[in-house]
């Protein structure tokens, strides 16, 4: 195989392959050096693998630490939804098949799962322009989950992507679509632990006015601030995916402002939208990707599409230093593909995610993608924090994961400076079809960066 596609690979791609080894895996760009990485797979069990929905972008989160344990949620090869947990430093998982199922073979209806400040799981999951389903656990750290409940029980008849956020009082900040591709609307919610309730803080945070819709990520930092950026999409057809806006909240999701300080008359619309990159309809620019902050609060968004005039399609970094906001051509890729069509899509490359890792009295920005480019293994590509941004990537994976998309533990990043990924090898059809794969380890993909 490797033979056949040479005429389509550059030097640097020829590196990365041959540094898919197990273990210590490091590789230069021809300009660069960068740090080794140790990788480690702690294996939990087998997950449904037909199709990405156990192994997309927009799961928030797959994996999270409360202050004992890790939880990994999937689904297996009958629908249910999996809970398992282990100790911290052990590789003794205990497993739990929870009473709940989802429809699989829809790719958008993912597990989110989150800890709050008490230690209980907060589960949300098969949602598709569908009722909200939710629940938590029984008790602090369990695996036992309660019964199906609201949140609010308005603008929960129609859910897509529910994403969980641990604030810094222990709370949880919610975040879901309300409406369809193309017509829906932000909403956002906050879980108190003093009352053990959810309130709404958003019903309407970015409006598409029912021509279009902000598909996001978001991002709170250090300081409780919550950054917010999107893509529009005019319609269901990926393929209309245009610009990068920005929004970001100092008091808990209350009120809104742009980069600058100026204040949001809200709902956010796309006339009153920042755009911090303009970047037009057709350019393969996908959505639903990943952001962090700097310590000072500086925001870096994670995406891919194709400039005017270039050739291929890269990972692109936007980010705000000084004042002003840049971009940075984080990749050197040769192969190219056409982005366009509703629903899933199964694309030579991952959606991106973006952290930022202490490295000794360094910092420096990771970024966590797939490409087919070099056989669809996992690559990590970094940069330190400068004024221009120098990347150099290597291999990090076991073995490739075919249609897999990175998710991480967000909680044992933050409290411990630990990268751990959710890794297993997914398939994915065009649309919301299915792949033939029997189920697939699911594993916990240990990186550790060495100086």
């Amino acid at each position: 195989m490797m033979n056949k596609r040479l005429n389509r690979m550059n030097y640097w791609s020829l590196l990365l392959v041959a540094c898919a080894t197990f273990g210590t895996v490091a590789c230069t760009s021809p300009k660069t050096e960068t740090a080794k990485v140790t990788s480690r797979l702690s294996v939990v069990g087998k997950g449904w693998s037909e199709n990405s929905v156990n192994a997309t972008i927009f799961r928030k989160n797959s994996v999270v630490s409360s202050a004992n344990y890790q939880f990994v949620a999937y689904y297996d090869s009958t629908a249910h939804v999996v809970i398992a947990r282990r100790k911290h430093g052990s590789d003794a998982w205990e497993l739990h098949q929870t009473q709940y199922t989802g429809n699989v073979r829809d790719a958008h209806n993912v597990i989110s799962l989150m800890v709050d400040g008490e230690g209980y799981l907060h589960l949300s999951w098969d949602h598709h322009n569908n009722p909200l389903h939710y629940c938590r656990s029984l008790e602090p750290e369990s695996l036992e989950m309660g019964e199906m409940m609201p949140m609010i029980g308005e603008n929960e008849q129609v859910v897509s992507y529910p994403e969980f956020y641990k604030m810094a009082d222990g709370g949880l900040l919610f975040a879901c679509r309300d409406g369809g591709s193309g017509n829906g609307n932000l909403v956002l919610n906050r879980y108190d632990l003093t009352t053990r309730s959810w309130s709404r803080l958003q019903t309407n945070l970015i409006d598409g006015e029912g021509q279009r819709n902000a598909y996001w990520q978001l991002f709170v930092d250090r300081q409780g601030t919550i950054h917010i950026s999107w893509v529009w999409r005019e319609t269901p057809d990926v393929h209309s995916n245009h610009d990068m806006s920005y929004a970001c909240s100092k008091d808990g999701g209350v009120s809104w402002q742009k980069s600058t300080g100026e204040a949001y008359q809200l709902p956010i619309t796309m006339a009153s939208a920042e755009v911090v990159k303009a970047i037009p309809q057709g350019s393969n620019l996908i959505n639903q990707t990943s952001m962090t902050t700097d310590a000072e609060g500086n925001p870096f968004i994670a995406t891919y599409y194709k400039e005017a005039g270039d050739s291929c399609t890269q990972f692109h970094i936007i980010y705000r230093q000084k004042g002003e906001w840049k971009s940075s051509v984080a990749t050197q890729r040769t192969l190219d593909f056409e982005l366009g069509g509703v629903g899933s899509r199964s694309i030579p490359i991952s959606r991106p995610q973006l952290m930022i890792l202490k490295n000794g009295e360094t910092q420096q920005l990771a970024l966590i993608y797939r490409d087919e480019e070099v056989d669809n293994n996992v690559v990590l590509s970094t940069a330190e924090l400068t004024d221009e941004l120098q990347w150099s990537s290597q291999v990090v994976s076991p073995y490739p994961v075919d249609r897999w998309e990175p998710s991480y533990d967000s909680e044992l990043l933050k409290d411990q400076n630990k990268l751990h990924l959710y890794f297993q090898r997914v398939a994915q059809g065009q649309a919301e079809t299915t792949v033939a794969l029997p189920p697939q380890p699911v594993g916990i993909l240990e990186l550790q960066m060495n100086q």
